[in-house]
């Protein structure tokens, strides 16, 4: 299946070659940036940044990688400033903003509810993440990473570490490395807040290694260290949320303690799961991580549109 007009769902959808060739264009879009800032590849077309839920890094990303193709833009940032907010489906957003752009990028907080646009509409639909679901572009942008601090995605041992339950983002990049056949992969997480069963059963029956734990010294041995936040917006009950808060606590001892050549992640914002000691070390790569969004929303943005 090739790339032009096709929405960006789930990390499940993509084969390893099509990942591998995501991985070249994002390289060939960060020569891109770094040499020209900004280019005139998508000149002739409008995206819209549709984002029902809050966010800093993925929706400030996908704005500098539309602007840096030469590309419109036109946002909705806050929900109470959108139609949602007087109770239109996402279905009627969709069908709406569709004639109004040539590509929708949409956050919200239902599982499913990026899928649901892109069945309304022609206009390829991006998911930035849907509620506890999926979180693609942040998976794909983890890999690229991890290719460029460790040069390989083959045959490492990747632990993921906070808040499993919720948490898209290690969802999304589960389905993303299982491809490369991970040696093994650490679940590191309170019980109430561990890798949904589905999701381990789909990775033990493609062959990987599922390692479930609730002991961060477990997690020290692993290649790749991915710490995420106790998501305190996922939780009904506060009392709960206050009882889980703080379960992992990554100090510049503690990493000292595990593999000296692990690489230590993090799709941000953090709350306590990282101490500030740790930003300094060599293997600290969250905010690289983070930098990383922009080549590869680039590449995706251009190869959806046919322009890769």
């Amino acid at each position: 299946m090739g790339f032009e007009g096709r929405d960006i769902l789930s990390t499940e959808d993509f084969t390893k070659d099509e990942i591998l060739e995501i991985m070249e264009v994002s390289a060939r879009m960060e020569e891109l940036a770094r040499t020209k800032g900004v280019s005139n590849l998508l000149s002739d077309k409008i995206v819209a940044v549709i984002f029902l839920e809050p966010s800093t890094r993925t929706r400030l990303s996908f704005e500098t990688a539309i602007r840096r193709l030469g590309a419109g833009c036109i946002t909705v940032a806050d929900a109470k400033t959108s139609s949602a907010a007087k109770g239109e489906t996402l279905a009627d957003t969709a069908r709406t903003i569709e004639g109004y752009v040539d590509c929708i990028i949409v956050r919200q907080p239902m599982i499913g509810g990026a899928k649901l646009m892109a069945d309304a509409v022609s206009v390829p639909v991006i998911n930035g993440g849907d509620g506890p679901g999926q979180h693609p572009t942040q998976a794909l942008l983890d890999l690229y990473t991890i290719k460029k601090e460790t040069g390989r995605l083959e045959q490492l041992k990747v632990a993921m570490v906070g808040d499993l339950k919720y948490g898209r983002t290690v969802h999304s990049l589960s389905y993303a490395l299982a491809p490369f056949l991970p040696e093994r992969y650490i679940f590191c997480a309170p019980d109430a807040l561990q890798m949904p069963k589905n999701i381990v059963a789909d990775m033990k029956a493609k062959g990987i290694t599922c390692q479930q734990t609730s002991g961060l010294e477990d997690a020290l041995e692993a290649d790749i260290l991915y710490m995420t936040r106790i998501q305190r917006e996922r939780f009904d009950n506060p009392a709960d949320y206050e009882k889980l808060k703080g379960s992992y606590i990554l100090t510049r001892e503690i990493l000292e303690k595990g593999n000296k050549e692990i690489t230590v992640m993090h799709p941000l914002p953090r709350v306590d799961e990282i101490s500030t000691d740790v930003d300094d070390l060599p293997n600290a790569a969250y905010f690289r991580q983070a930098h990383n969004g922009v080549f590869l929303r680039m590449a995706l943005l251009a190869m959806i549109m046919g322009r890769a």
